[in-house]
This record gives structure tokens, sequence and C-alpha cells, in this order.
């Protein structure tokens, strides 16, 4: 180990350096959570310093690519925390069914977890046909895995449990195939998805939204970055339109709090005014 000032002024050239080469923007994540992360990618890449680490994802960006797995640490649940899902599926359904069309943003989405758990219950919900989808995340391996929508079946368990508990309507067996050690959920459910990169730190809106999931990703913002989301998320949304946020954040003490109010405030669900 090394005087924690001097990982500190590393760790700071090391996050500019990633922005000004690929334009990932760290700049603004909460200090602590970034930290952790550097400190276990130090450890798994075998670097002795941050600014080894630097030297490498400057001149082989195959290396920023693993550092990136590092940095936004994928990690999910389908039904994370089934009270949110059930909260939706009877207190926002019945709302959304008053549009002709949807459009819904799942914003930091990972591996894909809550996309297809928010499209099974579209589904069941008789929606689905009728929404289009916009999964965005910032890491290009999360979104391919998103995309591909095979999931290691030792998780199905887990996943079947949270879906019984989020008011599943079926049987959470007939929307995979499970094969050598995998399940392989249906393509149908992805027809109506856009898996793209958007960062919440760099890029612009989603315009006309009626819904917007972005769960545990503030968490990891400090308070400016966490309001300018909250100004995208206003913005992009629809008047009278949905926000869902993670179980340990809220739109309260931001500067766009007066934009929003809520509607069901155990579940972190808001409503544009």
């Amino acid at each position: 180990m090394y005087p924690a000032s001097d990982f500190d002024l590393e760790m700071r050239l090391l996050i500019e350096a990633i922005y000004g080469k690929y334009n990932y923007d760290f700049r603004n994540y909460s200090g602590a959570s970034v930290k952790r992360r550097i400190e276990h990618a130090l450890l798994q890449m075998e670097c002795r310093t941050v600014s080894a680490l630097q030297e490498q994802i400057i001149h082989q960006p195959d290396r920023f690519g693993v550092l990136l797995q590092y940095l936004t640490i994928p990690v999910s649940e389908m039904f994370r925390d089934p009270a949110y899902f059930l909260a939706i599926r009877e207190k926002v359904v019945p709302l959304l069914h008053t549009y002709p069309s949807i459009k819904l943003w799942i914003a930091g989405c990972s591996t894909g977890e809550e996309v297809y758990s928010m499209a099974i219950l579209l589904k069941e919900e008789g929606l689905l046909e009728r929404t289009i989808i916009y999964a965005t995340d910032i890491n290009p391996r999360s979104l391919q895995k998103a995309e591909d929508g095979i999931f290691p079946l030792d998780t199905i368990q887990l996943f079947t449990s949270n879906y019984q508990k989020a008011g599943g309507k079926g049987e959470f067996a007939d929307y995979y195939t499970a094969a050598y050690g995998s399940a392989l959920f249906d393509k149908n459910l992805r027809r109506n998805i856009t898996f793209a990169d958007h960062s919440l730190a760099t890029d612009s809106v989603f315009s006309e939204m009626h819904f917007i999931s972005c769960r545990n990703v503030l968490i990891y913002f400090n308070r400016e970055l966490q309001d300018r989301a909250f100004g995208l998320f206003s913005s992009s949304l629809v008047h009278r339109g949905f926000l869902g946020l993670g179980s340990k954040e809220t739109v309260q003490f931001s500067s766009h709090a007066a934009s929003f109010e809520a509607f069901d405030r155990q579940e972190r669900i808001f409503r544009k005014t």
C-alpha cells in the first residue's frame, strides 16, 4: 500500500484519463464507491499502483474494457425487490392502460434482469405489444448479455420466487428454455426492446417516456450528477409520467424535487407533476 493522498491523486488522474481517451465520465460518481472499485481492480488486474493501471488503459484499449467491468459492477436479479414490481402491476399498469402506446426507459439496465422482468409483467398485463422499451447502459458487455437473454440456471430458483412474490400470473418456466446450465429467455420478449449505449453523465434525454425505471444507479453518483440525472428524467417524461427508483434513492432532496410527487413512497415510485 502507499499513502492515501497519493492514491487519491492517482485515482483522479485515472478518472480524467478515462474521460479524455474513452469519453466515459466517472468524475461525478461517488468518490468512495469509485475508490473501492479501483482498489478491487488493482488486485484483479495485478497492478501495483493506480499509475500502472492508467498506463495500461491508455495504451491498451482492451485493458480498459476489463477495467470497465470493475467500475460498473453489474449486479442484479429478476424481479429484484418484488414489492416494487407488485406496485407497478397493481397501481401503475391500470394508468398505463389509458395510453394507446407506451414508451418505457430502463436506465442503467446492466445485464438485463430488470428488462426481462418488466417485459414479462407487461406481457401478462396485456401491454407488451404496444410498448417500446429502451434499455440503456454504459457497459457494452453488459448490454450484449442483456440482448442475449441468457442467465445462469442456478439463478432461476431465486428469479422464480421473486416473480411469484411480484404477483406473477403464470408459470415462470414458460418464459425460458433450459439447456447446458443456462436459461434462454423467450425471444418474443425482446421484440419491442431496443438496447442502447447511454450515459446519464454525458448524454441527452429520451423524449416522451411514460415510465422510467432507474434503480440502484443513482446511489453511486454524487449530488451534482444525481441532479443531472433527475433533470434528464423530468425532461424525458410525459406529463404525469412515472419514475421508479431503488429502495435507497429519492428525488425528494434534489433540485428537481418540485417536478415530482410521491405516487408510492414506500416503493420509490414518483410521478411527474
